[in-house]
């Protein structure tokens, strides 16, 4: 099953369970996926946007979910930023397990290697490769640093 289909499957589940919170967050990310394949279409790519762009926008959605809780924190409104790290978490549950930072050295010097990447003129490459890989389960930050600093290792 698609994690298009996996999400419309349980956004009826939710319906029939009236489950507040967890339908909210799936129309939320359904209709984020339907932006993104307007978009797509746009673009000329007719059958929209594909798993690897649906995990990149999931990504972005815990990302926003977690950045509000910590506003909302901050701001002494500990009811909305539970709100937010719930959201988080149900959004989290389709993303694949995310990989431990000896998995993203492993990659990176993997990627490094193949690409026969000798200096930072190459770090476009090796991301690229990187987020073609593994979009959805590497958190490309910490990729970059590891990166960089093969890169001028070897350089």
């Amino acid at each position: 099953m698609s994690l298009r289909d996996q999400i419309a499957e349980d956004l009826k589940n939710a319906m029939r369970a009236k489950d507040g919170l967890k339908l909210s967050t799936l129309r939320l990310v359904q209709a984020a996926i339907k932006d993104r394949d307007i978009a797509a279409r746009a673009e000329d790519r007719c059958q929209g946007c594909g798993e690897g762009e649906i995990m990149a926008l999931l990504q972005k959605l815990v990302k926003q979910r977690e950045e509000s809780a910590e506003t909302y924190e901050k701001a002494g409104r500990l009811d909305l930023a539970e709100r937010e790290r719930a959201e988080a978490e149900i959004v989290r549950a389709y993303l694949p397990k995310p990989m431990c930072e000896q998995e993203i050295e492993q990659a990176a010097e993997t990627v490094v290697d193949e690409l026969g990447a000798t200096g930072l003129k190459d770090m476009g490459k090796c991301m690229g490769t990187l987020k073609q890989r593994y979009t959805g389960r590497m958190d490309f930050s910490k990729a970059g640093e590891t990166v960089k600093t093969l890169l001028q290792s070897r350089a």
